[in-house]
């Protein structure tokens, strides 16, 4: 049986254990059933997901019992059962029905990672996002430290990274993913990278490393 992770984290992103992947990325699947207290993501926002970024097209409550074969073709699941049986959350929560549809322009995001060629206006702006992080953090500075410990480090457990500067993993996971909304790391299974901007910037040489999955 297939697990189903029925919650939307972090921000802007979509969760799908990994067997669902491909169908998001080549479009077969563009209908998601969810049990939610409260909807968790809106129609017309992009979301990312393990197969590629898509928009979420209608988000609606419905009966469990009245999924359509129509529907069941879109999710990826065998049957109607498969989906009520993997449905999370109370029992007492609306199930939702979310379609969505397969973006096919780049990730900003991702583009942005790549743009290495750094101008002194965006090492300007980059320093002064960092500054601001900085800033708002309730233990001190912390991006360039963390910069350089994940190039130090690359494809490093982030439970073992957090314990190099004495930090708990989530809030140092939510730290990482700050740098990566910047364009200054990627993700990897496990730990990270710097990607080629986050590398420019620090004024290191851009080591992809294995592909990304």
């Amino acid at each position: 049986m297939r697990e189903r992770v029925d919650t939307i984290h972090p921000p802007g992103a979509m969760r799908f254990t990994m067997d669902y992947w491909p169908g998001i990325a080549d479009g077969s699947v563009t209908v998601a059933f969810r049990r939610w207290k409260r909807p968790t993501v809106v129609a017309g926002r992009p979301y990312r997901t393990g197969g590629g970024r898509v928009e979420v097209v209608d988000v609606s409550v419905v009966d469990p019992n009245d999924i359509s074969l129509d529907d069941v073709d879109r999710t990826g699941h065998p049957s109607a059962d498969d989906i009520r049986n993997q449905l999370r959350g109370d029992s007492d929560w609306p199930v939702y029905r979310v379609e969505f549809r397969r973006l096919t322009e780049p990730d900003p995001r991702e583009v942005l990672a790549n743009a290495a060629d750094l101008t002194a206006d965006d090492r300007a702006d980059i320093d002064r996002r960092l500054a601001r992080l900085d800033a708002a953090s309730t233990h001190g500075s912390w991006t360039r430290e963390t910069l350089e410990l994940i190039a130090g480090h690359p494809q490093t457990r982030a439970p073992d990274l957090a314990m190099m500067v004495g930090r708990e993993t989530q809030p140092f996971k939510l730290d990482v993913r700050k740098l990566k909304n910047l364009g200054l790391t990627f993700s990897y299974n496990p730990g990270y990278r710097l990607s080629p901007r986050g590398a420019a910037y620090l004024g290191v040489p851009y080591d992809p490393g294995p592909e990304r999955v």
